[in-house]
């Protein structure tokens, strides 16, 4: 028995004495907001207080907090949110919130020894928490700012948009209340684990799965079991893995079998006994050798290892390189890049008569419920997929996880099932960014003008297809960055091998080329002889001017961004080359690279549904299915309805993605939500809207406000109250209602690529201002100057938010990211930027109004990590010369690269 005191109440738990005091806390206790990331000291979610200092939960053994003092989040603002953690929401300082009681309880731990820390200090005390998703500045702005007062605006009606609310879900988060997929175990669940391959590419078989699992007290379960289609994938027509492999495995982790029993004996069994032989085949590794044909195919039909390529020609460029006045060519290589979110894939599944409710952390609920389905040989209607908070996503919870295993238990014993995976599951099992191999060539007149550009990318999709169509598409259509080139010719092919899938990750591919193409930019300005930014807005596209796809575009942004950096430019060269003027160990480099990127599907149908209602007592409800998985789609999408409504943001009340009682918004990817779905929002409440000034009998002028059961409407002089109790109810639960969807004008492309593939892109600019230690290799960004335009700004708050978490992920490639097949299983093997990473970063939030976009406004989740890594090179080959042909620019590699300029 050990007895401590907890949050101020002495509390005693008979465990052993070895267990963590994360467990004690989540399982024994039933206290969840300290989060586990890693259990391994890494990710820091697991931070409580001991005697008042900060611990990792998760390496402190309980036997060590007897008879002390134990604080978890639970114990901090008890009747409501602490000064701190008001400061958190005022700052916008939580994004997906799976780090942030982590975040708080390290602040606390600070705040209480230095009251008056300033930026160091916080930087060196959270240093020890990983947050993926905001890039850090203001979380520790909001640790500065946590003796300050005051919140974000509750706007009047019509003032939602352009305000910055704080996160209308942002209380959960920052008090730990937010339920992600390992915080709700229902009662009497098995626990499930899978047996996955230790081998890239094998044959298996099993032994007595039987007479094992009777001498453990556990089921076991394997493809055959499966009682549906063994196969799913997020584009139904490349539809080709398996939920449990089915005697050959093709990557390292892939599932082959399934054990469920109690969560004790589950944990105590001895996986190296499980009855499986393994006969270990020659992998395929690399997509050079993929593609020979004397090598296996690891699908069938698709030859020489090829899953798709996309491409897009317009006019000779052959020609018109052959003719350019200057002319640069490269090549690029990166590898495979982790998503790293700190929620590893978890979740449950339980049955509500013949319905399969399945709790998972995901990015796409309806697509989840269709492919579950498909799976377990169930009917759509018999499987409701009912969303955890999602602890960071990027992508790759758009894909298949947790969902059919669980469901799979749960279906064939009636009981409920949890499956939570470990850090190095997660790692091994998700999908990763594409490794890619790209060459490009472009060519310009003697003014600078491009005249031609030939692009080719080879991207490794991994085992199965996942969404390596989608990479292969729409790179091509953006590997030109958002620049005027007449004559282009590029190709990109998703390629199998036996590494891991490569999925969605924040830009489809369009960083890895973007990557290659600016540093190309760079090397031809220096040719022409022109200022690296003005060879770029000599270039820039503009309005009703052809892109590489013939599609002339309205509300083209990239000029004005490019415009917005011109001072800092200006001045960071001057300080570059007054500290290089000297001779020192470091030299001082600037760059800069743009981005543009299309919101939504390419070329395909990409609808989105929303609902919104009013109840008899008078509270109206958005039936927000598109998934916040901490970009803020739950805010933004509310702010455009209710001032499409004319009403108060706060009297809004959201219903959280269920595919039960949420219409389908569609997957968050590829940074269509706020437009997409924001857009059907906004219809939605101008229709129900409409509705109320026909029941009043008012004009479009009219001002409405909702209190008591009460309807008003005012109109000049004009006044009708509504009774909202004396209304039937019509459908849903709600006297008024109504539900609208939208889906984005596209144009499917011809064979050459050609076409209309997005209805709105957004733009963007980044400078990089670096430091490299010429001895040593190392690089330190000082400052990232970013502008981005968003059509309408939404919420500044949030979009600030996002252009700084999408620089340090930018950052973490260009820089330090590289996963490793087979070698990589935790986060102090794999690096992403901490506190003491990231620079200084500007933002420059830039209006220029979409046409097509709700009220303006563009996507921006993706676009900002995309000139990120290329803006990085090029300061680095501004400092040295040096020109990095391999992602990331590994101390070792920068090294390489300089002493090849100098030879």
């Amino acid at each position: 028995m050990i007895s401590f005191d907890l949050n101020g109440q002495p509390r005693s738990v008979d465990v052993p004495l070895g267990r963590r005091l994360s467990q004690v806390l989540r399982e024994d206790l039933h206290l969840r907001g300290t989060k586990v990331g890693c259990d391994a000291g890494d990710c820091g979610a697991c931070t409580v207080l001991v005697d008042g200092a900060a611990v990792c939960a998760c390496l402190t053994p309980v036997a060590r907090v007897a008879a002390r003092k134990v604080e978890t989040i639970e114990g901090v603002g008890v009747a409501g949110p602490s000064a701190l953690q008001k400061a958190f929401l005022r700052h916008g300082a939580a994004q997906c919130g799976i780090c942030s009681p982590g975040m708080v309880m390290a602040a606390e731990a600070l705040l209480r020894s230095n009251s008056t820390p300033d930026r160091d200090d916080v930087e060196t005390a959270l240093g020890g928490v990983l947050c993926r998703c905001t890039g850090y500045a203001k979380i520790i702005d909001a640790v500065l700012d946590a003796a300050g007062s005051g919140a974000g605006p509750e706007p009047e009606a019509g003032a939602a948009v352009g305000a910055r609310v704080e996160r209308l879900d942002g209380v959960a988060k920052v008090m730990g209340r937010e339920a992600f997929g390992a915080d709700v175990v229902p009662d009497g669940a098995l626990y499930v684990r899978a047996v996955r391959s230790p081998y890239a590419s094998a044959r298996f078989a099993f032994g007595d799965l039987e007479a094992w699992a009777a001498a453990q007290g556990v089921r076991v379960f394997t493809a055959q079991d499966i009682p549906g289609v063994n196969c799913f994938g997020v584009i139904e027509r490349f539809a080709d893995q398996p939920a449990l492999a089915e005697e050959t495995a093709r990557m390292v982790g892939e599932a082959v079998a399934l054990v469920a029993g109690p969560k004790a004996v589950v944990e105590a069994l001895e996986w190296d006994a499980f009855p499986v032989a393994w006969e270990a085949l020659v992998p395929v590794l690399e997509t050079r050798s993929a593609t020979d044909p004397e090598v296996k195919l690891l699908h069938a039909a698709r030859k020489d290892n090829q899953l798709i390529a996309g491409v897009v020609r317009r006019g000779d460029a052959k020609a018109a390189l052959d003719m350019a006045a200057h002319v640069v060519e490269g090549t690029l290589r990166t590898g495979h890049v982790e998503h790293a979110y700190i929620e590893p894939e978890a979740g449950a599944a339980w049955m509500e008569g013949e319905v399969l409710n399945i709790r998972a952390c995901t990015q796409a609920p309806v697509l989840d419920q269709e492919s579950a389905a498909k799976v377990l040989g169930l009917p759509k209607e018999r499987v409701r997929i009912r969303p955890a908070a999602t602890g960071g996503g990027f992508g790759a919870k758009l894909d298949l996880s947790v969902q059919p295993l669980v469901g799979l238990v749960t279906l064939l014993t009636g009981q409920p099932s949890v499956m939570v995976y470990s850090r190095p599951e997660s790692m091994a099992a998700s999908t990763k960014r594409h490794p890619a191999e790209m060459t490009a060539k472009i060519g310009a007149d003697a003014d600078g003008r491009l005249v031609g550009m030939a692009f080719d990318g080879a991207f490794d999709t991994g085992a199965y297809a996942s969404w390596g169509p989608t990479v292969a598409v729409r790179v091509p259509v953006h590997a030109s960055g958002p620049y005027v080139i007449p004559n282009y010719d590029a190709e990109a092919r998703a390629v199998h091998t036996n590494g891991p899938v490569a999925g969605a990750f924040r830009g489809f591919g369009v960083p890895q080329a973007a990557a290659l193409q600016e540093q190309l930019f760079d090397q031809l300005a220096d040719q022409v002889g022109m200022d690296r930014l003005a060879f770029r807005r000599l270039n820039a596209l503009s309005d009703g001017v052809p892109t590489v796809c013939g599609q002339e575009l309205a509300g083209v942004g990239i000029g004005a961004c490019l415009e917005a950096l011109q001072p800092r430019w200006d001045a960071a060269l001057i300080e570059a080359a007054g500290a290089n003027a000297s001779p020192r160990k470091t030299l001082r480099g600037v760059g800069v690279a743009s981005c543009w990127y299309g919101c939504g599907n390419t070329a395909l149908p990409n609808p989105s549904t929303m609902r919104i209602g009013i109840t008899s007592d008078g509270q109206i409800c958005l039936h927000q299915g598109a998934m916040d998985i901490g970009q803020g789609a739950n805010t933004v999408i509310a702010q455009m309805a209710a001032d499409a409504l004319g009403m108060p943001v706060h009297q809004i009340t959201l219903i959280d993605s269920d595919t039960a009682v949420t219409p389908d918004c569609g997957k968050t990817s590829a940074s269509r939500q706020t437009v997409v779905s924001g857009k059907a929002a906004v219809l939605a409440a101008q229709s129900l809207r409409a509705q109320i000034l026909q029941l009043g009998n008012m004009g479009a002028a009219a001002e409405m406000s909702l209190s008591g059961g009460v309807l008003s409407l005012r109109d000049g002089a004009a006044r009708r109250d509504i009774a909202l109790r004396d209304l039937p109810e019509i459908a849903h639960g709600y006297v008024l209602w109504a539900e609208e969807t939208y889906d984005p004008p596209t144009e499917a492309l011809d064979e050459n690529g050609q076409g209309a593939p997005y209805a709105v892109y957004g733009y963007g600019a980044q400078l990089a201002e670096v430091e490299v230690d010429v001895a040593l290799g190392t690089v330190k960004v000082l400052r990232i100057t970013a502008a981005h335009d968003l059509g309408k700004v939404i919420n500044p708050l949030l979009a600030e938010g996002q252009i700084e978490g999408g620089i340090a992920q930018g950052l973490g490639m260009a820089l330090m990211e590289e996963f490793h097949p087979g070698k990589t299983e935790n986060l102090h093997d794999y690096l992403i930027p901490t506190t003491g990473d990231m620079p200084e970063v500007v933002s420059h939030l830039i209006e220029i109004p979409d046409p097509e976009g709700p009220m303006g406004a563009k996507g921006l989740g993706e676009h900002v990590l995309i000139p990120t890594a290329p803006a990085i090179l090029n300061a680095i080959r501004h400092a040295t010369g040096a020109v990095l042909a391999q992602l990331p620019a590994r101390p070792d590699r920068v090294l390489a690269a300089i002493k090849a300029v100098m030879s």
